[in-house]
């Protein structure tokens, strides 16, 4: 197999390159790259390798620039530092990705899915149109407030401010640590898109949390959990047992 490594940290880079050697007897490493200005033309003068990994931040910027820049024609693993939950909302047709410190096993495992789809089904590689989402994705801002009506006047308010918000009656509202209570224009869903999912969470259908707002968590029935905020909410906060695997992976992150 022919792999190339995309990598802009040396020692990270020397450690991947070991443990492919170890996943993948007698691999061909084509060479380690650590730019977008090198990637290019090596990708521009070369033949495709049968496998790349990219580090998605390099120093001169995103890797995503390479696919938009030069024919990438591989499948690719990404490895990152970037978020779990960030991650997810990328729209790149990849094999996998690795989140570092890149672990054997996890890194052994993308290899064998690589291995499994290379037998005969076919294998999915960005496209521009892929790349684009994801730039603009990882260069977006989040809102920092958000514009309430409150009677007739016009009311600013900062996201930190916001404890949480949730929807009542099919209207939306946000909730704020002083225990100030807006309707909405946007609904949950718009709010989710426009929040920073490092700091607010969606627990359930009627609830978007912020973290810095959660007063206890309490084991509930069916194996759910329960939600204290710090200002008490207009109904019970119940994360749903299909997603309280995902709510703890966010609060240890």
């Amino acid at each position: 197999m022919r792999v190339l490594i995309i990598e802009d940290e040396v020692m990270a880079a020397e450690r991947l390159e070991a443990m492919i050697r170890k996943a993948i007897p007698g691999v061909d490493i084509l060479g380690i790259l650590d730019s977008i200005s090198s990637a290019v033309p090596w990708f521009t003068e070369n033949e495709a390798p049968d496998l790349a990994f990219f580090d998605i931040q390099l120093a001169d910027g995103l890797s995503f620039e390479v696919f938009e820049k030069a024919e990438v024609g591989c499948p690719v693993i990404f490895t990152t530092a970037f978020d779990e939950y960030a991650l997810k909302a990328f729209k790149v047709n990849s094999i996998d990705y690795l989140l570092k410190p890149i672990d054997y096993d996890e890194l052994k495992t993308a290899i064998d899915k690589y291995r499994s789809l290379n037998d005969g089904q076919p294998i999915s590689i960005p496209s521009s149109r892929d790349i684009d989402a994801v730039l603009k994705m990882l260069t977006r801002k989040y809102k920092t407030r958000f514009v309430v009506k409150v009677g007739e006047r016009i009311r600013s308010v900062p996201v930190e401010e916001i404890q949480c918000f949730y929807s009542m009656d099919k209207a939306s509202y946000l909730q704020t640590a002083d225990n100030r209570h807006y309707v909405m224009d946007d609904s949950l869903e718009q709010v989710e898109g426009l929040v920073d999912p490092e700091k607010y969470f969606r627990v359930s259908r009627k609830f978007i949390i912020a973290l810095e707002a959660i007063e206890d968590i309490i084991s509930y029935s069916n194996s759910r959990l329960k939600i204290s905020l710090k200002q008490p909410a207009e109904e019970e906060i119940i994360v749903s047992r299909e997603k309280v695997k995902e709510f703890k992976g966010w609060l240890e992150r």
